[in-house]
This record gives C-alpha cells, sequence and structure tokens, in this order.
C-alpha cells in the first residue's frame, strides 16, 4: 500500500527561507504541490530558490520579512495573500543563536536570540493566524477554512545544553507558545504543532561538525551521528497535510533520539 501527501491548492508561507531547513521545507512543500512563499530578509538568494523550485515546476513569490520588525511582519503577510493567495500553511522557521557561557550573556545577546526566536516567531504566527480565525468565523458551512501552522523548536527547548541556555530557553518559549496557541485556535481547524529537530547539517554549522567540539558533540549523540535536512521532511509533511486533522499541539522530537 503506498501513501503521498497531496497539497495542491495550498498556500505556504516559509520564514527563514533563505538558507538551511528553511530552503528544504521551502522545496519540499513546493513538490508536494504547494504554493510557496519565501520570506526573509536575504532577498537575493531567495530569489535563487524560487529559480530553482520554478524550474522544477513548482510555484514560488519572495517576499522581505524581517520577522524582528512588527511591521514587516504585517506587511510580509498581506503582501504574501496579495499575490498568491490566503495562506493555509505556515512553517514558522526563523531562528538565531549565540554561543556563550550563560555568565557572558550582554542584553543585546538576550534581545537578539529572544526577539527572532520568540517574539518574531509569536507575531508571524499571531498574524497568520488572526488571517485563518476570519476566514474560519466567516465561511460557508462545509468549506475548507483550517489552517497549519508548524513551529520549529528544537531538542534544546526540551534538554537544555551548555553555552545555548539564552537560546534554550528562547525554543522552550515556543514549544509553550505553540500548545498555547493550539488549545485557543483549535476549535477553528487550525492545528499549531511543533518540530523540535536535533543536531543538523546544515551550511551554517557544516564546518562546525569537522572540529574538535563537534566531533564531541557527534559522539554525545545516541547513535554517533547528525541528520540531514531531509530527514525532517516526513514530520513536516504530517502536520501539514489535511490529514493531519487530529493532531494539534503536538511536540515532536526529530533528534534521532538525543533528547531522551
Amino acid at each position: 500500500m503506498s501513501y503521498s501527501i497531496d497539497l495542491s491548492g495550498r498556500v505556504a508561507l516559509v520564514t527563514g527561507a533563505s538558507s538551511g531547513l528553511g530552503t528544504q521545507f521551502a522545496k519540499t512543500l513546493a513538490g508536494a504541490g504547494a504554493a510557496v512563499v519565501l520570506a526573509g530578509r536575504r532577498v537575493e538568494r531567495l530569489k535563487a530558490l524560487r529559480a530553482e523550485i520554478e524550474a522544477s515546476g513548482g510555484d514560488a513569490h519572495v517576499v522581505t520579512l524581517d520577522v524582528t520588525d512588527h511591521d514587516s511582519i504585517k506587511a510580509a503577510v498581506a503582501h504574501a495573500e496579495t499575490e498568491m493567495g490566503t495562506i493555509d500553511i505556515l512553517v514558522n522557521n526563523s531562528g538565531v543563536s549565540t554561543t556563550q557561557k550563560i555568565t557572558e550573556v550582554s542584553p543585546e545577546d538576550y534581545d537578539y536570540v529572544m526577539d527572532t526566536n520568540t517574539k518574531g516567531s509569536f507575531f508571524v504566527a499571531q498574524e497568520v493566524g488572526k488571517r485563518m480565525l476570519a476566514r474560519a468565523r466567516g465561511a460557508a458551512p462545509g468549506t475548507f477554512t483550517g489552517g497549519r501552522i508548524v513551529n520549529i523548536a528544537s531538542m534544546a527547548g526540551l534538554k537544555p545544553l551548555s553555552q545555548i541556555g539564552v537560546y534554550a530557553m528562547s525554543k522552550a518559549a515556543v514549544i509553550h507558545m505553540t500548545r498555547a496557541m493550539a488549545l485557543e485556535w483549535g476549535r477553528y481547524g487550525i492545528n499549531v504543532n511543533a518540530i523540535c529537530p536535533g543536531y543538523i547539517d546544515t551550511e551554517i554549522n557544516h564546518h562546525h561538525w569537522q572540529t574538535e567540539q563537534g566531533q564531541k558533540l557527534i559522539a554525545m549523540t545516541p547513535r554517533k551521528r547528525i541528520g540531514q535536512p531531509k530527514d525532517l521532511d516526513a514530520v513536516l509533511m504530517l502536520l501539514c497535510s489535511n490529514e493531519s486533522h487530529f493532531i494539534n499541539g503536538a511536540v515532536i522530537q526529530a533528534d534521532d533520539g538525543f533528547a531522551i
């Protein structure tokens, strides 16, 4: 028996789409038939990704988005819906980190992480959620109005790690944010879930895994390995699908068992 997930006719907004997991998420959703809105600050990279998706037969659009700027969030979501139609799926992926001991964290460091990972994620989800709620309340019976919001947290939000304490705090907040939104919005057919990735090899951290410290981290993992961005495809597709209507408020670890 084979099983496939078809997202044709759906519009997906992916934040932080210019690199790493965001790029992979956008390609995966486009490959499943969704029209994808690529959001981020590095517009030239987004344009290159759009060209790649379109060359593969997909549909993509680029919007400029700075999640630390509330006006930018509102403008980007409005632009996305004007160009592509109502947003059915949000992959709330933007995130940053610093590496330092807690005693070395400055107010600027703290705000840098929290403003993007927690505050930014909250207000992006809020802006998209408001529009999903408005459609659900005004829709004719039997009309599809539900939505799927997938917040990208981290296994660090479940298991704090040394020298990334503020990052872990920010992602723990995203996990609780996910549950709060799921509780309030679930009755309207809006499912809000979170993925907690473990160590994933991306262009940003690729060099780190070759260092002595990186090798020590790999040795700490249960199966002595790190993941690839595509290793998150299956859980992403599950949570974005129409078939996931009974999954709401879930926090799914995709960390190869590291947080056990």
